[in-house]
């Protein structure tokens, strides 16, 4: 890996940010013989990141015959993402690998994955034997990831860090979108429901955890899968990159399926040597917990990218994780009363039929 350095634009539009990425992959073109008109974007996600393919027409064949460039003004995280990679690929996970990077800058130039990702087979194949595949596929990449682990090298996903998360609920969801007060009594389930969450989180055993590890941002590739999107990785339960992956944005699946995928990972898993829970049944409760934490971050997160940053499609998807959140609280007697709110805000009463 190494860097160049390019002028450092800060606030800059998109265009000029364009041009940028440009004229600093003109300087690679011929080490990596870049096509520069070829340039088209790739994808982008709910960051400020953008991500565009370029022809590469090495002879040797050495990086593909594409190559993934990627703008992502500071504080974007190109320094984390380097890093992370380094990480992952010694774990044996396929990841890019960083070919340039203008950390200073915000501009990489990484490997191509592909362009066939997870979600479309997923949602083509439907809960049959090629989606169970891949998903053992990609728990097997995660158990890999998990067995890597030790602590002090990310960021821990402490209290603090699922609080702020769990915060983005009441003040984007609650108060910017549905423009509720929150009074005393709704504040005070709120405050109970999160001390159960970071309860549940902070007494699992703590491992390296991707935070974004979902079929979006999974890809079919040799090896399957090739992982993209690690950047915010940190140190923190066990269970959230399994509810990550199974209670995903953009496809659910049947309890059937999903049960199947999770028994199939705790048993890798104890067999790998991870310390999951002994007793399955404890292990789902810490599990839909946890999916539960980053359910109600996500209900806030999709309304601040929709206000904040005016990306208003990922609002479609409000419905799934109220779906999701809802389908969690009624099942746990603990989290009743955040049940009732929850039914509240979806405009319905739903009996509840506690089965722990």
């Amino acid at each position: 890996m190494t860097s160049t350095a390019a002028p450092r634009l800060d606030d800059t539009p998109a265009d000029s940010r364009h041009a940028l990425l440009a004229a600093w992959l003109a300087r690679h073109a011929d080490r990596y013989a870049l096509d520069l008109a070829t340039l088209v974007p790739a994808s982008s996600d709910a960051s400020f990141r953008r991500y565009f393919r370029i022809a590469s027409s090495n002879s040797s064949g050495a990086h593909g015959a594409s190559l993934i460039a990627v703008d992502a003004p500071p504080p974007e995280k190109c320094r984390e993402f380097a890093q992370i990679a380094d990480l992952l690929a010694a774990a044996g996970v396929h990841v890019p690998r960083v070919l340039e990077v203008d950390f200073e800058a915000g501009l990489m130039l990484v490997t191509d994955l592909g362009a066939a990702p997870y979600l479309q087979a997923l949602q083509e194949a439907g809960p049959g034997p090629r989606s169970r595949e891949l998903m053992r596929d990609a728990l097997d990449a995660l158990i890999r990831w998990q067995l890597s682990s030790r602590e002090d090298v990310l960021p821990p996903f402490d209290e603090a860090f699922l609080r702020r998360e769990m915060e983005l609920m009441p003040e984007w969801y609650l108060q910017r979108h549905l423009g509720r007060e929150i009074d005393e009594a709704t504040r005070g389930v709120l405050d109970r429901t999160f001390a159960l969450l970071v309860a549940n989180a902070r007494m699992q055993p703590q491992v390296f955890m991707l935070r974004d590890f979902m079929p979006r941002n999974l890809m079919i590739a040799t090896p399957n899968p090739g992982v993209l999107d690690f950047q915010d990785a940190v140190y923190g339960p066990i269970t959230y990159d399994i509810a990550s992956l199974l209670r995903d944005a953009f496809i659910s699946w049947d309890e059937e399926f999903e049960l199947d995928c999770v028994a199939w990972y705790w048993e890798r898993a104890k067999k790998a040597g991870l310390p999951v829970n002994a007793d399955f049944g404890e292990f789902y409760r810490q599990l839909e917990w946890m999916g539960l934490q980053r359910h109600i971050k996500v209900l806030g997160l999709f309304c601040r990218i929709n206000y904040r940053d005016g990306k208003a499609h990922y609002m479609a998807d409000l419905p799934r994780f109220l779906g999701y959140a809802s389908k969690v609280a009624h099942r746990y007697r603990p989290l009743a009363a955040f049940a009732r709110l929850i039914d509240e805000l979806q405009g319905a009463s739903v009996e509840t039929g506690y089965t722990f």
